[in-house]
C-alpha cells in the first residue's frame, strides 16, 4: 500500500524492459522513493522503497530508452508527451510582463467564455505541481452568469443562519479563546461580508461573484496538501490573462463551508464532493475596464538565512 489519496490507495507497478535498459542509472537518480536499483547492469525494482512507487513518472518520463513503465495510480505510458522545445517557452521579461498585466478583474462584459477556453485553462492548471500524484484538486465550474447568479443567492441564503458568528456577543465571548488578530478579521471581514452577502440574497445584487461569466472552484478532499487547489487556481488564472480573459479570486465561500451539518447539505446541493482544509474560486470573464498602471507590491519580510 502506497500514500492514500481519494482516488487510489495502491501503489504503482514498474515494468522495465531489460532488452532495452542500457543501466544509465538515470531513472535511480530521479526516484527519491528508492523504489529503483542498478543490479548488474541493469535498472531493477528494489527492496528498500519508502512508500511504494506513488506514481510520479519521473523514472519513465527520463528514460532515454524506453524501458521503463508505471501502471496503476491512474498513470500509464500512454501519458507521456514529448516536451516542447525550450525556445517555444517564455523568457524571464516576457513572463513577468504577463504577470505585471494580470489584475483583479469584477468588471466584465455580458459575453461567455468560450468553452475551448474553459478547456485550455484546465490544461494548464493541470501542469501545476499538485502534491503526490494522483492529484487530489477537485474542480467546480459554473459556465454560465445564471448558474453563478443562483450559486451566489443560495450562498446569501446559506449565510442567512450563520449571522450568529458574526454578532458582538458571539465575537466578544470568542475573543479570549481565539485571539486579538482573529477578534479583528472576524469584526473587521467576516461581519461586514456576512451582511452583504446576504442583503445581496434578499436584492438579487451579486456581489460575490459579480456576473462573471465563468467561475471555477479549485477544492481538494481530506488527503490533499492543502496548497494543491491553490496553486491550480493560480496557474489557471495566468492562462486567463494569456487569452486574454480577466480573473479574480474569490476567498470569501471556502472556509464558509467547511464544518457542521449545515455547510455538508450546502456542498451536497451544489455538487462539492468533500470537505477540505484549502480551496478557493476564482471568476472568469471578458474585462470591461482597462487599466494602464499596475501597482508595485511589497512582501511583509525577505530574510536571507546566515
Amino acid at each position: 500500500m502506497a500514500i492514500p489519496t481519494s482516488r487510489t490507495k495502491e501503489k504503482g507497478e514498474i515494468r522495465i524492459d531489460e532488452s532495452k535498459c542500457t543501466g544509465c542509472g538515470l531513472c535511480v537518480s530521479v526516484c527519491k522513493d528508492f523504489s529503483l536499483t542498478i543490479v548488474t547492469g541493469k535498472a531493477s525494482v528494489s527492496n528498500t522503497a519508502v512508500f511504494g512507487c506513488i506514481g510520479c513518472g519521473h523514472c519513465m518520463a527520463i528514460c532515454p530508452e524506453g524501458a521503463i513503465e508505471i501502471h496503476g495510480r491512474t498513470i500509464s505510458p500512454n501519458d507521456l508527451f514529448e516536451l516542447p522545445p525550450k525556445a517555444a517557452g517564455a523568457d524571464y521579461s516576457q513572463l513577468l510582463a504577463l504577470l505585471q498585466r494580470r489584475r483583479s478583474i469584477r468588471e466584465f462584459h455580458g459575453r461567455e467564455v468560450e468553452p475551448e477556453l474553459v478547456q485550455k485553462i484546465l490544461s494548464a492548471a493541470l501542469t501545476a505541481p499538485m502534491g503526490l500524484p494522483p492529484s487530489d484538486v477537485n474542480v467546480l465550474i459554473f459556465d454560465s452568469v445564471a448558474k453563478n447568479r443562483a450559486f451566489a443567492k443560495s450562498y446569501g441564503e446559506y449565510l442567512e443562519g450563520m449571522k450568529w458568528m458574526a454578532s458582538n456577543w458571539f465575537l466578544t465571548l470568542m475573543r479570549p479563546f481565539w485571539g486579538k488578530a482573529n477578534d479583528e478579521m472576524f469584526r473587521s471581514f467576516l461581519k461586514p461580508m456576512i451582511e452583504i452577502f446576504t442583503e445581496s440574497a434578499n436584492t438579487g445584487t451579486n456581489y460575490l461573484s459579480y456576473d462573471a461569466p465563468l467561475a471555477i472552484y479549485f477544492y481538494g478532499s481530506p488527503y490533499t496538501d492543502p496548497a494543491d487547489p491553490l496553486i491550480a487556481a493560480t496557474y489557471a488564472m495566468i492562462a486567463a490573462e494569456t487569452l486574454g480573459l480577466g480573473t479574480c479570486m474569490i476567498g470569501s465561500v471556502h472556509p464558509m463551508i467547511q464544518s457542521g451539518g449545515k455547510a455538508r447539505k450546502f456542498r451536497e446541493k451544489h455538487g462539492i464532493k468533500f470537505a477540505s482544509r484549502e480551496g478557493v474560486f476564482v471568476i472568469f470573464g471578458y474585462s470591461s475596464v482597462k487599466y494602464k498602471k499596475g501597482i508595485t507590491r511589497t512582501f511583509a519580510s525577505v530574510t536571507t538565512v546566515a
